[in-house]
């Protein structure tokens, strides 16, 4: 079997050689007869190497000769080319261009033979030789190749020149990709097909600049190749990549290929439990992820849609990437009906997801005005006492604080889910209400805290004086109740001595 194939092979090689022997010597005995006829047709004398030609044998003292070589020329297609074959002691004889790859007889002496119309021939006429000059117009690929110049001598005369044609690179919108859209967990396969010369190679890469993620184990910044495989894509592949195709020949070329994954909406809830005194406003948020972009809304206990008005504000804001989004509700002036569950709900062709935030009422903050003096008295007015000491006199401690930063914006926290349920005010004391006139029992407490201890410092207590001022705040209590009986007793006496000089006197 392999002697058969050698023979097979050394019968195509001989095959080929004889072909292109063939080629040759048609192209010589061609341009050969051309050569001689318009020789013959050029009718008078040559002189000293003319236009014309003799009908006579050729007799010169010197044989034609190529003065200089035949340039190789690289040329972009589109543009104009120029060949240049020099001959000296020419004399009756003629010179022609030949495209050797194409077989094709282009020029004799001043004649055009074929019918490209892009093909063209000079001459520059020197005391001693001249040159002829091919031009290509508006080359193109197909025009690539060998140029003879040949010399109508009994032995012909040639010598060829290559001319090579680059093409830029080109991108094939029928053999290329165009946007897709893929369920998340497919797998997709991009590809891309350029032409141009030499042949365009292909590298990928992320519109956005970040990496490809390939195998979910490997992040690359370009990836090489005319297909770019991505296997269970995930909402992380989704974007726009570019196929970028170059070989060497500017301009490189591109295109935008869009990958848009579908996934049904899912809901994140930084804040589940949400406490608020009332008259404050408040603002819920939910995190939304979905593709296509989800239908966004808001509902109470009941399932009833919240709708925009003066009491509800709602808004979405866009994220990047392009499937995140923000859902907002801002409640104004919250009332005793608004504490309750809140629900916000995302719904696309793919699904539907929700989440839920409980709003509860919160202890108000304590906001007390500054110490005062007076002619008769002196009443000093302590800051708040702190929430770990008032339960043991009845003040039960409440699971929020308020925190006003620099800029006097309060914030909203609850000590029994930290980190789950701040939340910004944004509101003010309503007006015409004012905390510090509280007539509860606690407040009432309150506007009496000793000052020993340091316990009416704006500087944060130390654990001992926390246990300091917790007896100190007893032992003021204990004088209190002291003091209350002591004048009671002395009001008793004095009604009984009143009433007893009442009597005598009587």
């Amino acid at each position: 079997m392999s002697t058969r194939r050698l023979g097979c092979a050394r019968q195509m090689t001989s095959a080929a050689a004889l072909l292109l022997l063939g080629r040759m010597l048609v192209i010589i005995a061609l341009s050969e007869r051309l050569l001689a006829v318009g020789a013959g047709s050029g009718g008078g004398s040559s002189g000293n190497g003319g236009v014309g030609g003799s009908s006579g044998n050729n007799v010169d003292s010197e044989d034609p000769e190529f003065t200089d070589v035949i340039d190789n020329i690289t040329v972009p297609a589109g543009r104009n080319v120029k060949l240049a074959c020099s001959v000296k002691n020419l004399g009756s004889y003629k010179v022609a261009w030949m495209h050797f790859e194409q077989s094709a007889i282009l020029t004799v002496h001043n004649h055009v033979i074929t019918r490209n119309p892009r093909i063209s021939v000079t001459h520059d006429k020197h005391d001693k030789h001249r040159t002829w000059f091919l031009h290509i117009n508006n080359i193109q690929e197909e025009d690539k190749g060998r140029y003879m110049c040949q010399i109508n001598t009994v032995t012909a005369k040639t010598q060829y020149g290559f001319v090579k044609v680059v093409v830029p690179p080109n991108i094939d919108d029928a053999l290329t990709s165009s946007d897709v859209i893929v369920r998340e967990g497919d797998n997709v396969t991009l590809r891309c097909k350029a032409k141009g010369s030499p042949e365009p190679s292909i590298r990928w890469r992320r519109d956005d600049g970040n990496k490809i993620v390939i195998n979910k184990t490997m992040e690359v910044l370009e990836v090489d190749g005319e297909a770019l495989e991505l296997e269970r894509i995930s909402r992380l592949h989704m974007g726009a990549y570019l196929c970028i195709a170059t070989n060497g020949v500017p301009p490189s070329v591109s295109k935008r290929i869009k990958v848009s994954v579908d996934f049904s909406p899912m809901v994140w809830i930084p804040h589940q439990l949400v406490g608020i005194p009332m008259y404050f406003n408040v603002t819920l948020e939910c995190f939304i992820e979905a593709n296509p972009t989800s239908l966004n809304y808001w509902t109470r206990e009941n399932d009833q849609m919240i709708t925009e008005s003066a009491k509800y504000k709602t808004e979405t804001l866009p994220g990047n990437p392009t499937y995140k989004a923000t859902m907002r509700l801002t409640i104004t002036n919250v009332q005793k009906s608004d504490y309750g569950s809140y629900k916000c709900v995302a719904k696309n062709p793919r699904g539907e997801m929700d989440g839920t935030i409980k709003l509860y009422m919160s202890s108000p903050p304590t906001t007390l005005p500054p110490p005062t003096t007076t002619t008769t008295r002196r009443t000093t007015i302590a800051p708040a006492w702190d929430s770990f000491s008032t339960s043991i006199y009845g003040i039960m401690p409440t699971n929020s604080v308020i925190v006003i930063d620099k800029m006097g914006t309060k914030y909203q926290s609850n000590l029994n889910e930290i980190g789950k349920s701040e939340q910004k005010l944004t509101g003010e004391n309503p007006k015409g209400y004012d905390w510090s006139k509280d007539k509860s029992a606690a407040t009432r407490m309150q506007l009496w805290l000793p000052h020993a201890c340091g316990c009416n410092s704006n500087n944060k207590l130390t654990y001992i004086q926390r246990i300091c001022c917790n007896y100190a705040m007893l032992i003021a209590l204990v004088g209190m109740l002291l003091m209350t009986t002591c004048l009671q007793t002395a009001m008793i006496k004095a009604t009984t001595t009143t009433a007893s000089a009442a009597t005598t006197t009587t």
